[in-house]
């Protein structure tokens, strides 16, 4: 019988089966043949503990029942000299005795009944040896935190005086630093953000859209006041988002979704719930994977995958989707050209109460405009203005370009009365208008 593809995730891991009866022996390695896995045997607990001074033991399979030192025993001497060794106890239904004091006494993974399913073993130990995985890596991220944080602080201690101007800059980093620390300490979801985040990278450059997404849901966050699950679900939501196109081919990841039809069609709706499937084990993103799945269905109940209309579509859900296809018109990725920032703005706002949420969609461009989060303008004392509300000294913020391409006015460009006025005549004469993001000289507040 083929394994399981996801045994092939430990291919160097080291298994330890103790039993006396070599037929149980023989049936556990035939089991596990045709798995990536050294496997070691022992007849009884004082060879399995010799064995396991001689070699570097990833997971041990001791019988309950055996003359001498027990299982119950034997796995619980293991716990105290090699606390991060899995162990599982194999028993029999009426070992009930043994089971509870090895759980007591062993602290063991599992216990697996016999007779055994060879399919369910090689489950249970692909699954043994993940925990065990995921353990080593999130104490490797706390060491690493701490060393971090250490150094961090020598920096600050040494120089201090010297770099002023990269304080916040430095505070950014250490507060970063915290956080993910205190993360760590909580559960594994910062660990798994961060794989994720890891495996996003493999997308084209112009297809990495999460972090613009989650720049926008955590200013929205803020902005409104969302409570700490909640903002903890939207931001791992935006980003894993797209997890699940990471089984599409080229072909399909460059092409807008817009111009996709029949079989490609179907297989990009389907990247919702592929990505809600890939996070289905892990109960602690139950939330994130159901704000995934349904971040593309329409206020109308005209999207997918479940055709929920109106208020059945999950809050979370409504406003990844607003910030998604923000950001992804802009890239070309929904329609065949490059849709520009207030474009986008104007026709998610023309969408609002068939496609999107009404007033969830006002809300979140009146954020856009007003902080414009995904810019990475946010906390600078940001304005959006049009030409009339321009004063002399305010500075422009981002470059000004024209509707043809053309760069009016360099970032950093302070304002005059007289380049104000030219802009405006130059309005008149292109019959357009243009929003600025500008901000007021040091010392003046923004209203």
């Amino acid at each position: 019988m083929t394994p399981s593809p996801a045994i092939a995730d430990h291919p160097e891991a080291t298994l330890l089966l103790v039993d006396d009866e070599p037929n149980v022996l023989r049936a556990l390695q035939r089991a596990l043949r045709q798995c990536p896995y050294r496997v070691l045997t022992a007849a009884d607990g004082d060879q399995a503990l010799s064995l396991m001074h001689d070699h570097a033991v990833d997971l041990v399979v001791s019988d309950s029942r055996m003359p001498g030192m027990e299982g119950a025993e034997l796995l619980g001497r293991i716990q105290q000299q090699w606390p991060e060794c899995q162990r599982l106890l194999l028993t029999g239904y009426a070992d009930m005795e043994a089971t509870i004091r090895a759980i007591n006494e062993g602290q063991i993974y599992r216990y697996i009944a016999k007779p055994w399913n060879d399919d369910e073993l090689r489950q249970i130990l692909h699954q043994a040896l993940a925990h065990q995985q995921a353990e080593r890596e999130r104490q490797r991220l706390e060491a690493l935190t701490r060393a971090q944080n250490r150094e961090l602080s020598e920096l600050n201690e040494t120089l201090e005086a010297r770099v002023a101007a990269r304080t916040r800059e430095l505070q950014e980093v250490a507060d970063m630093l915290d956080l993910a620390y205190a993360e760590l300490k909580r559960s594994y979801v910062t660990a798994t953000q961060v794989f994720s985040r890891l495996i996003t990278l493999r997308l084209p450059k112009q297809l990495q859209t999460n972090a613009q997404v989650v720049d926008l849901v955590k200013a929205f966050a803020e902005t409104h006041g969302l409570d700490e699950e909640v903002t903890r679900s939207l931001t791992m939501a935006a980003a894993l988002y797209n997890l699940g196109k990471l089984t599409w081919d080229d072909r399909l990841l460059n092409a807008p979704s817009e111009r996709l039809f029949a079989a490609d069609r179907e297989a990009y709706k389907r990247y919702p719930v592929t990505g809600e499937g890939l996070l289905m084990a892990l109960d602690y993103l139950e939330d994130t994977a159901q704000i995934i799945r349904h971040h593309r269905e329409r206020w109308n109940g005209s999207g997918y995958p479940d055709h929920l209309k109106g208020e059945e579509i999950p809050y979370g859900a409504r406003l990844l989707g607003l910030a998604v296809d923000f950001i992804e018109l802009q890239r070309g990725m929904m329609l065949q050209r490059r849709t520009p920032r207030d474009d986008a703005l104007a026709l998610l706002r023309k969408l609002g109460g068939r496609v999107y949420d009404p007033e969830l969609c006002e809300a979140f461009v009146t954020l856009c405009i007003e902080q414009a989060p995904d810019l990475g303008l946010g906390g600078q004392g940001v304005l959006s203005v049009d030409t009339r509300r321009l004063e002399p000294g305010m500075i422009l913020v981002r470059d000004l370009h024209s509707d043809s391409g053309m760069l009016l006015l360099n970032e950093g460009k302070s304002l005059s009365r007289s380049l104000i006025e030219r802009l405006m005549r130059f309005e008149e004469t292109e019959d357009t208008r243009y929003t600025l993001f500008v901000r007021l000289p040091d010392g003046d507040p923004v209203d």
